[in-house]
């Protein structure tokens, strides 16, 4: 790690906060390197839903000065310095921050004791969340993630043999934490694993990796994988599932879900889009399914829209009858279907035309592998 990264997560250097049960507010301010601003935002994308999983974070903010593009602002909130301190005294810290390197020339890190908040708290009516942070602070207790790897070309057919044949695992994680469901998709030879947890996720993966039936599979599966891994080496495997980690940009449920809407059948799109168009594409996704679940009748239940660099994937849940409804399947409104459309890689038509937009539904959607419900209440 960089010396001027390193430099804010080494108490050592700096006191301590009250440790008397207070919240902890950290300020992580940062100088960025002249041209680097895209390097960092991405960084700064690939560790976030993964500093979000850590216990006792509660939300945090990015923020960008507007007289000199190169300083930014990291404020954070943590239940308490305990588990503050604990985490950046970690090895999985030190991993979670590689991304930065090369791109921060300085930082200085403050942190205060939360004394009074300007309250009270009021539940959030929306249903639209930016992010799982955005969830834990609407006090869901619902968690979920992609993963998305590459496998080797030829191998899909096998590949898919192994995610859908090990036997599921015990979906009773402990008493506060329970496996709710696992989706696989496929296209061509891109995998993503859809998970779904109630709880707490870290202990839900760990979990699922003491199984030895997913073990094997996992085993199996790393002879297909076009970046390799090793499982034995808890480094080498952080490190693995960090880059395979998709960030969450938007989740939305229906304001008012309708019965059987836990039981709609959920599928993945993969979108083409042109290099550096996913963030601007996923925006244009999440403003059509936020109107699009405000229809009670509506061939929608749920959606979850994930980003990693140029990999746009959108994740929903949908009613029956929804094949009637391409659009809504795609997530292009009419409205933003001619902007959408200059987001993607390569021409595709009109996209208000409905024989454009099942021809992209068509290249866009990905293959269920497997759909794993837990049985429990």
């Amino acid at each position: 790690m960089d010396t001027t990264v390193q430099r804010h997560v080494d108490r050592a250097e700096e006191p301590k906060a009250p440790a008397d049960g207070s919240k902890l507010r950290v300020l992580l301010m940062l100088e960025i390197h002249e041209g680097s601003q895209q390097r960092f935002l991405n960084a700064y994308e690939s560790i976030r839903d993964q500093v979000a999983q850590v216990p006792g974070h509660l939300r945090d903010q990015l923020c960008q000065s507007i007289d000199d593009p190169t300083q930014w602002l990291i404020t954070s909130e943590w239940a308490d310095a305990d588990q503050f301190l604990a985490w950046v005294d970690s090895p999985e810290h030190q991993l979670m921050v590689k991304p930065l390197h090369g791109c921060v020339r300085g930082t200085r890190s403050l942190r205060y004791a939360v004394a009074r908040e300007t309250g009270p708290q009021h539940p959030v009516a929306a249903s639209v969340t930016r992010g799982s942070r955005a969830a834990k602070a609407a006090g869901s207790d619902i968690t979920r993630c992609a993963l998305s790897f590459n496998v080797k070309p030829g191998s899909e057919a096998e590949v898919a043999r192994i995610l859908s044949g090990y036997e599921s695992p015990d979906p009773r994680v402990d008493a506060n934490t329970t496996l709710r469901r696992t989706t696989v998709f496929m296209r061509d030879n891109v995998v993503v694993r859809a998970i779904e947890i109630k709880g707490d996720m870290r202990a839900a993966l760990q979990h699922v990796a003491r199984q030895p039936q997913v073990r094997a599979a996992e085993e199996a599966l790393n002879a297909h994988l076009v970046e390799s891994r090793d499982l034995d080496n808890p480094e080498a495997a952080r490190e693995f599932f960090m880059r395979a980690s998709l960030a969450e940009d938007f989740r939305m449920t229906a304001a008012r879900p309708r019965p059987g809407d836990d039981e709609a059948e959920r599928a993945a799109f993969l979108y083409p889009v042109a290099h550096g168009s996913a963030d601007a594409a996923a925006r244009l996704l999440a403003r059509h399914d936020e109107a699009a679940l405000a229809d009670d009748d509506g061939p929608l239940a749920a959606s979850a829209v994930y980003v990693r660099q140029d990999l746009l994937v959108r994740v929903v849940d949908l009613r029956s009858g929804a094949e009637a409804h391409p659009a809504v399947m795609l997530g292009v409104a009419p409205a933003d279907a001619e902007r959408f459309a200059r987001l993607l890689d390569g021409p595709v038509g009109d996209l208000t035309d409905e024989a454009a937009l099942r021809r992209l539904l068509a290249s866009c959607a990905m293959t269920p592998i497997t759909d794993r419900r837990a049985a429990v209440a």
